[in-house]
């Protein structure tokens, strides 16, 4: 008997990747697609890694692929903007063993700066696409991936969403399928992309597509589903789900393949139906292709390009019927806030004093952009902190980025920071850049990377030294301080910022959420010494609560003795005590 297990959408695509006989993977973590490579490391049959960031990733699957092994890259959707580079080059030249990117959207911005749509990408990268819509199809779709790779010679994009990602279903679990590799053979028509292999190549891209198109037609992984004639969907991936629940007798053209689109079964489909819809969240890729063959079809008109589809919206538009669901004002606000204990909320704590702008990045550290730190004025895409702060520099002139630090993560500076610092340095620049380095990759669940001295399968190496690193490409002024260190760190920024050569201070303190810290201390107030200043109240700890007598509370559940609210108060009214 088969044996199944109940699997999250990410767990079924690293289980996918096992049984398709994989032999390297690499990713660099971002919600949704983080636990993709989390669960993939625990397949010793398959070499897995964190690259530095998703366009390494990208280049190290292709190099694997290349070799004659089949290879698998992960990242969300904002990565695959910094992979596209590989990503359309490979798309000329095609594959050896297999090649799967995975990429992960997220409608609804539950964890992302934007909705942007993969389909449109692989458009024009000339990518094929297969979405699935439950945790089975995300295992099979991967092994199907595969094999449609090496009969097409493509790289082939899975794409899913947050709520597959991170929905679970039942999977029924198979062996892993012995693939042998693949011999390389020196090929440079087909592997060096010089103009004249390129424009070759084109040709044979234009050709598997077409053939994708017509063959398509039959894959296993498009199906009509055919009932009530008087209405018809064609979907994909979740939003086939909610199809099925609220219109169940209607008729259904499930794709699989999203890109190229299997014409001839469109037309076939619409044929049947009386009214067609088309049931696709975000960009309207489906519908604008189906439209241009002249089918009469109900899309974006009816139904929204923005945020994440639901049952309701169908039942809204489908049936006339007013599902509001909880209305906003019904539910408590939760606004998003650093944990208690935070080393940057004791950095944004100073920020805040001196008055300082922040040009921000990714990670945890955007959340100073809200009240009561407010301090981070701009948030752009990964590494982007260290770059606009030299533009404002070369805009406005040195005196104007006296004001202005640019904030970035350890993590999110081995990303791509690097770069830019560089570019501070070769362009002579004079900005200050603050590295808060936490020891992890804290927003995705505290991944390492390559300054932790730890890879994704725990094996300890040398870990890259972001001071001595910032000193080689020539940076003369480099500080590290302890986060929680407010005299030092004050002492530093106004140091530093006054100057008219470039800086980087270095804050180091670790993650408070990392396995293995131990807090030995609690903070206590001492009430009849509190004068009710507020002062302690303004970074924001939510351990922190104010009394009806406009005394402190101090939730010694949440506290993890960081002293922060210690140091700023002015009448000694806290202390640390021994838990």
């Amino acid at each position: 008997m088969a044996k199944k297990k109940i699997m999250l959408g990410n767990e079924a695509i690293a289980r996918g990747a096992y049984e398709a006989g994989v032999k390297v993977s690499a990713a660099y973590p971002g919600t949704p697609s983080t636990e993709i490579s989390e669960n993939i490391v625990k397949y010793d049959e398959i070499y897995a890694e964190w690259s530095p960031n998703e366009k390494v990733a990208m280049e190290v699957a292709i190099g694997a692929s290349i070799s004659g092994v089949r290879a698998m890259s992960s990242m969300k959707h904002v990565g695959v903007n910094v992979a596209s580079d590989p990503l359309y080059t490979a798309s000329y030249s095609g594959v050896n063993g297999g090649l799967v990117l995975v990429a992960a959207d997220d409608p609804g911005l539950y964890s992302s700066q934007n909705e942007q749509d993969t389909r449109c990408v692989a458009r024009a990268a000339q990518v094929p696409v297969l979405e699935p819509s439950d945790s089975q199809e995300a295992k099979d779709f991967v092994k199907f991936a595969f094999d449609i790779s090496e009969k097409y010679d493509t790289p082939v994009i899975v794409r899913t969403t947050t709520r597959l990602a991170h929905s679970q279903g039942m999977v029924v679990l198979e062996e892993r399928a012995d693939i042998p590799d693949k011999i390389y053979e020196r090929n440079i028509s087909k592997f060096v992309m010089m103009p004249g292999m390129a424009k070759v190549r084109h040709l044979h891209v234009e050709q598997r597509l077409k053939a994708m198109e017509e063959e398509g037609c039959d894959f296993p992984v498009n199906r009509m589903e055919m009932g009530d004639t008087s209405i018809g969907f064609i979907t994909s991936g979740i939003p086939y789900q909610y199809v099925k629940e609220v219109c169940p007798e209607a008729s259904v053209l499930k794709l699989g393949l999203v890109h190229p689109l299997p014409r001839k079964l469109i037309e076939d489909f619409a044929s049947k139906v009386d009214k067609l819809y088309i049931f696709e969240e975000l960009e309207p890729v489906i519908e604008e292709q189906v439209k241009s063959w002249g089918i009469n079809a109900i899309g974006k008109e009816a139904f929204t390009k923005q945020g994440e589809y639901s049952a309701n919206m169908l039942r809204n538009v489908i049936l006339n019927e007013k599902t509001e669901g909880i209305k906003a004002e019904q539910v408590p606000a939760r606004p998003p806030i650093l944990c208690p204990g935070c080393p940057h909320r004791s950095v944004f704590s100073v920020l805040s004093k001196l008055k300082l702008h922040g040009a921000g990045d990714i990670g945890c550290y955007t959340l100073g952009a809200v009240a009561p730190l407010s301090v981070i004025d701009t948030t752009i895409c990964m590494g982007a902190s260290i770059s606009s702060l030299h533009g404002m520099e070369k805009a406005k002139g040195k005196d104007y980025v006296k004001n202005w630090v640019a904030v970035i993560g350890d993590s999110t500076f081995m990303h791509t920071g690097i770069n830019s610092l560089m570019n501070m340095v070769y362009n002579q620049g004079t900005g200050t850049v603050l590295i808060l380095d936490n020891s992890t990759t804290g927003m995705t669940g505290h991944q390492d990377h390559a300054a932790t001295g730890k890879t994704l399968k725990g094996e300890i190496v040398p870990a890259i030294d972001i001071y001595n690193l910032c000193k080689a490409i020539g940076i003369k002024h480099v500080t590290e301080i302890n986060a929680f260190d407010l005299p030092a760190l004050e002492k530093a920024l106004k140091e530093e910022t006054a100057r008219d050569e470039i800086s980087v201070i270095i804050t180091k303190s670790p993650c408070v959420l990392l396995k293995g810290n131990v807090f030995p201390n609690k903070c206590v107030p001492i009430p009849e010494k509190c004068r009710k200043c507020g002062a302690c109240l303004k970074p924001g700890c939510p351990a922190l609560t104010r009394n009806e007598d406009r005394t402190i509370s101090i939730d010694e559940t949440m506290c993890n003795g960081c002293g922060l609210c210690m140091q700023l108060c002015p009448f000694e009214a806290i202390e640390k005590q021994a838990k």
